[in-house]
């Protein structure tokens, strides 16, 4: 079982990390960055039942926020923030770089996992491979308005995560698009459920994060 979570703040880098880490209780030496969606935080519904599951299976993860969101409690991310916000993951990638002895993986919900896969697009080195859940392929009701134009350069192995009821991405529209990347990647339909995976309400689909683990595990043997 892990051993719990504390909160975490280094406010020397800019821009600053700012999240929640969790401790495994017998850590593989792996770690996971994982941030929220463009309506979210660090302490989502999802985000706290991946970085259980994942830290449960002995992963040091840190869920934090982007810097968006710790400039403005609520709200999206405005045109100028995407530059920004992946910055701001590189610095958590590089505060928990600290923190693993062997491999480091990033990921996101929907508008952090779009940043998560530009940033390492053009940093193809920074981590070993990519967990995205909800990718918001294009804006709802816009097929052709793909947001494609990366693909091709990301070589990190990466395991996407979509619910068969998402109206940013169907599950052929994303299929199609993946052939565009060059590294091995997966994908993990959720059944019945939208872009909130079946975390948003009272009564959360308890076995999704468990399914993304499986499925990750299997991809990044």
């Amino acid at each position: 079982m892990s051993s719990g979570w504390e909160d975490v703040s280094d406010q020397s880098v800019d821009p600053p990390v700012r999240g929640y880490l969790h401790h495994p209780g017998k850590p593989n030496g792996d770690g996971l960055v994982f941030t929220h969606g463009a309506g979210g935080n660090a302490k989502g519904a999802l985000l706290l039942a991946l970085s259980e599951v994942f830290c449960e299976a002995g992963w040091v993860v840190l869920r934090c926020d982007l810097p968006f969101r710790q400039s403005r409690p609520s709200g999206p991310p405005r045109p100028g923030d995407a530059a920004r916000d992946r910055e701001g993951l590189k610095n958590a990638v590089a505060v928990m770089r600290r923190r693993v002895s062997k491999r480091l993986f990033l990921g996101g919900q929907s508008y952090g996992g779009r940043q998560a896969t530009m940033l390492c697009a053009g940093e193809p080195d920074l981590v070993d491979g990519l967990v995205l859940t909800s990718y918001p392929l294009h804006p709802p009701g816009k097929p052709n308005q793909l947001r494609t134009e990366h693909f091709p350069k990301l070589r990190n192995p990466a395991l996407f995560v979509q619910g068969t009821k998402d109206p940013f991405a169907t599950i052929q529209e994303l299929r199609e698009a993946l052939n565009l990347i060059p590294a091995k990647t997966a994908l993990l339909p959720i059944e019945g459920v939208g872009h909130d995976l079946g975390f948003r309400g009272k009564s959360p689909k308890a076995d999704v994060a468990a399914k993304v683990l499986t499925v990750f595990q299997q991809l990044f043997r």
